[in-house]
C-alpha cells in the first residue's frame, strides 16, 4: 500500500455518511458527513478492540497524528492502555486546576478559624494571603516555584517593608505545608528562599517584667507563622529560660537529664 501524504487527506470530501480512510499502523481518518476530519487510532488491548481519539485535522496534522500514534504504541509496549492513560492525564490536569494556591489557602484559613484563631490573627493572615493570591493565587499550587514566590516578595521589599516580606514568606510556606499534608504538593519551595530576602533590622527590647506584657508576648509567640523550627523554639524558650544560642545548640541528652532531675 503506497504511503499517503497530507495532500491526500486534505482533499477528502464529506459524503452522504461517515467513512474512514486508513493511514498506517492503525491510524485512520474518520470523515463525517458534516465535513469534520477526525484522527483515530485503532488498537487491541486485553483482547478488546479499542479506539483512541488523536485530534481533528488540520489542527492536528498528519505528522502530529503519526507521532501520537507512535506514543500510544509505546504505552502498549509497556502494558499500558493508552485510553486509560489519557483519562488519567485529564483527571490530573483537572485536579491541578482545582488545587490552586488560592483554594488551598482558603482551606487553611477555614481550618485556622475552626481551631479558634483570634480574629486579629486571622485578619493578619488573610491580608498576607491576599497579596499572594494577587500574584499567583490562580496557579496550581504544585506548579509554583521558588523564583516566582521570590519575585512576589521582592515587590514588598521594594516598598521598604522587609519584615512584612519575611512574614509573607512564612504564611505562604504554611499554605504549601498544608498542601503537602493533603497530598496536593510535593514540597515547600519557600524553604529555598532562606537567605534570599533582606534581613529586617532588629531593634533590641528591654526585658519584659510586667505580667500583662508577658501575656502579650506569649500570645504573640503562639500566633507566630514563620518556619516550624523557629516556632517550636519560641514556644520552648519560656519553658527553659536559656539564651537563644544555648537553645539552638541544645542536645537531646540535656532534655533527658532535665526530665530525670524532676
Amino acid at each position: 500500500m503506497p504511503v499517503k501524504n497530507d495532500t491526500y487527506f486534505r482533499h477528502l470530501k464529506a459524503g452522504e455518511k461517515d467513512y474512514k480512510r486508513s493511514d498506517s499502523g492503525g491510524l485512520f481518518m474518520l470523515v463525517t458527513k458534516t465535513g469534520s476530519k477526525l484522527w483515530r487510532y485503532a488498537y487491541n488491548f486485553d483482547s478488546k478492540q479499542k479506539l483512541l481519539a488523536l485530534g481533528q485535522y488540520p489542527v492536528t496534522s498528519l505528522a502530529d497524528a503519526r507521532i501520537k500514534r507512535d506514543d500510544a504504541k509505546k504505552l502498549l509496549g509497556e502494558g499500558i492502555d493508552p485510553s486509560v492513560s489519557r483519562k488519567e492525564e485529564r483527571r490530573s490536569a483537572r485536579m491541578a486546576r482545582a488545587n490552586t494556591f488560592e483554594a488551598v489557602a482558603k482551606e487553611l484559613m477555614d481550618k485556622s478559624e475552626a481551631e479558634g484563631d483570634a480574629p486579629k490573627t486571622l485578619k493578619k493572615k488573610q491580608w498576607l494571603l491576599d497579596f499572594a493570591n494577587k500574584e499567583f493565587g490562580k496557579r496550581p499550587i504544585a506548579e509554583i516555584k521558588a523564583p516566582e514566590i521570590l519575585d512576589a516578595l521582592r515587590k514588598i521589599e521594594k516598598r521598604g517593608r522587609h519584615e512584612t516580606a519575611t512574614r509573607a514568606r512564612g504564611t505562604i510556606g504554611a499554605v504549601f505545608r498544608f498542601a503537602i499534608a493533603t497530598g496536593r504538593a510535593e514540597r515547600d519551595p519557600t524553604a529555598d528562599l532562606r537567605g534570599a530576602l533582606i534581613t529586617p533590622t532588629v531593634t533590641h527590647r528591654a526585658t519584659i517584667v510586667e505580667p500583662k506584657a508577658v501575656g502579650a508576648l506569649l500570645r504573640a509567640i503562639d500566633g507566630f507563622e514563620g518556619h516550624a523550627v523557629t516556632r517550636y523554639a519560641l514556644k520552648l524558650a519560656p519553658l527553659v529560660f536559656v539564651r537563644p544560642g544555648e537553645l539552638r545548640q541544645a542536645e537531646w541528652a540535656e532534655f533527658q537529664t532535665l526530665e530525670l532531675s524532676r
